[in-house]
């Protein structure tokens, strides 16, 4: 179905290709997992598939893609939409209408199709992938999981012969991710529907692969074959198969079932052991403190806090952070956001914030921010109420990353936009430029931001928040768009901050970052908390909220795949 002949791809002013040599054919009615590290060329490789590489992104491409018989380098994309169902990594971007049901009309209606089968088509979609109660929904007022639902939905009613998806889990809760990854199993298997998946989150999806393509590096040639013999080689693997290369299982397991099968003995060896207990909040923590401001350029902080920044600076930080939300309440139109919140975080504390999409994770971080005023009860940041407190002063005492990380960028280059972020929190120059490399090594200073991959993008918005090192640190979805060495670099990042008594609240799907960090979790549904306690209480017993590692060893409380490495290890 999809044709790689010696394919290679070169951005201008680029010194290497982003892929080289690409020699490979996708059979009809596969799930093709692509797999690789942050900016290895996997989006490429779709955008190859669906026509946008070269004729939307630029670029050189030589060798051929053909896809069903069509040529992609004669053949537009507009000449494949019948063909190819393209999601890329940022919904916004796909959206041409403005509500639910419109948006899942849209593709049909440009291919002419009658308007009983568009009916039809669109009510089948509405029910698989549970968007009935938001068909009539502006797409703007959805959660960022309940938009790539609706993205995944508008190119599935045109019943496309090939999908290509890039992240198309990396928004979305445990149980929408399922939801998902069902819907495209019976498309592969009932109706051989060809699907290309590039994700970072192999632990939702390594299982559902007929094959995995693997692109090692940048400009590497790929490798491909069965999930168990290439995750057996692959740099990036998700903790089931990192437990059965710790203890030698051959073959790999790549689900939860088929480790549980294989771990009577590991389960015998752990019996006598304590899994370790994470290591608290810091109970004395003193503040990192912050330098005096320099003169803060426009923009950033408006970018920073959505909002118009006064001219007045910031004055010193009160002595307590600490963080409390009492009795909140937000209504969004005929949405109730939040209700009934009481929450308080704590210098040194990291807590997960989880939940379905549209539980009011990311309405809950803007509170804390003050972008959103509260409709009811009340909220402290740093002694200072957020809504009502200038954004100069608010950006000292409290820093958001948000879903979308371009929301930070708008400088031409990654030294631009370091600089820039130095100048505003008052840092040594370097400091940003530090970060940068710290999350994500190789990052050229000239490259624009439009040119990084989605996570790049992430953490360079990161590197532009940490710059201030604001007491109380926010991160919506931190994770989406990280492969797991740039996870594990995130992490150590978040503790060193978290050691020296930030408090870090973060809104995450991803199990595996909570179970990995967070000393508490929370869980919101419909807006109001329905747990809340530390990590290991809350998530050790949830089908949706625990890690791989605890659905293997339960019911012992391991959660992490290092836990189990350093209690085999013993004592050194």
């Amino acid at each position: 179905m999809i044709r790689f002949e010696q394919v290679s791809v070169r951005y201008e002013g680029s010194a290497h290709p982003t892929l080289s040599g690409v020699d490979l054919t996708v059979p009809e009615g596969e799930l093709v997992l692509v797999v690789g590290p942050s900016g290895v060329g996997k989006s490429t490789l779709l955008g190859a598939v669906s026509g946008l590489v070269p004729h939307f992104t630029g670029g050189a491409l030589t060798g051929r893609v053909t896809v069903g018989g069509r040529d992609t380098r004669t053949h537009k994309p507009r000449e494949l939409a019948d063909l190819v169902g393209t999601v890329g990594q940022d919904p916004l971007a796909h959206f041409v209408t403005d509500t639910v049901e419109d948006e899942l009309a849209y593709g049909m209606e440009s291919l002419g199709l009658a308007p009983d089968v568009m009916r039809r088509r669109v009510e089948e979609t509405l029910d698989l992938l549970g968007l009935a109660e938001l068909r009539d929904r502006p797409i703007a007022t959805l959660s960022g999981g309940q938009r790539q639902r609706v993205a995944i939905g508008s190119v599935l009613t045109p019943h496309p012969r090939v999908l290509v998806l890039d992240e198309p889990t990396s928004a979305l809760d445990p149980a929408a991710a399922e939801d998902v990854l069902a819907v495209l199993q019976r498309l592969v298997h009932d109706l051989g529907t060809t699907v290309l998946m590039a994700e970072h989150r192999l632990e939702r999806v390594v299982q559902y692969a007929d094959q995995v393509l693997l692109l090692p590096s940048p400009g590497a040639a790929p490798l491909m074959g069965p999930p168990a013999e290439v995750m057996a080689l692959s740099p990036v693997r998700p903790p089931v198969v990192d437990l059965g290369r710790l203890v030698g299982w051959v073959p790999l397991p790549l689900s939860v079932r088929d480790a549980r099968r294989r771990a009577a003995d590991l389960r015998e060896r752990l019996s006598g052991v304590e899994p370790p207990s994470p290591a608290g909040p810091v109970t004395s923590a003193v503040v990192v403190p912050l330098p005096a401001p320099a003169p803060a350029r426009p923009g950033l902080l408006d970018r920073l806090l959505g909002r118009r920044a006064p001219g007045a600076a910031a004055g010193p930080l009160p002595g307590d952070p600490v963080t409390r939300a009492e009795g909140l309440g937000v209504r969004r139109g005929r949405v109730q956001a939040l209700r009934g919140v009481t929450l308080s975080f704590a210098p040194g504390e990291t807590v997960a914030l989880m939940g379905r999409n549209g539980a009011g994770k990311s309405t809950l971080l803007t509170t804390l921010v003050g972008t959103t005023e509260p409709t009811t009860g009340s909220v402290l940041v740093g002694g200072v109420r957020p809504s009502r407190t200038p954004p100069r002063d608010m950006v000292r005492r409290v820093g958001l990353v948000p879903q979308e990380p371009r929301d930070l960028l708008y400088a031409d280059t990654v030294a631009a936009e370091c600089a820039a972020a130095d100048s505003d929190a008052g840092a040594p120059r370097g400091t940003c430029r530090a970060l940068v490399s710290e999350l994500l090594p190789g990052v050229p200073d000239d490259v624009h931001p439009r040119d990084l991959s989605e996570g790049q993008r992430l953490a360079l918005a990161l590197a532009l928040v940490l710059t201030a090192r604001p007491p109380l640190l926010l991160l919506d979805e931190p994770t989406r768009g990280l492969d797991y060495a740039a996870k594990a670099r995130l992490v150590g990042v978040l503790r060193r901050l978290a050691a020296g008594g930030h408090a870090i609240v973060l809104a995450t799907h991803d199990v595996e970052l909570a179970a990995d960090l967070a000393h508490r979790v929370v869980i919101l549904a419909d807006g109001e908390v329905v747990a809340d306690g530390p990590t290991r209480q809350v998530v050790v017993s949830s089908p949706a909220f625990a890690p791989q590692t605890a659905k293997i060893l339960a019911p012992q409380a391991w959660l992490t795949v290092a836990q189990v490495r350093a209690a085999l290890d013993g004592p050194s």
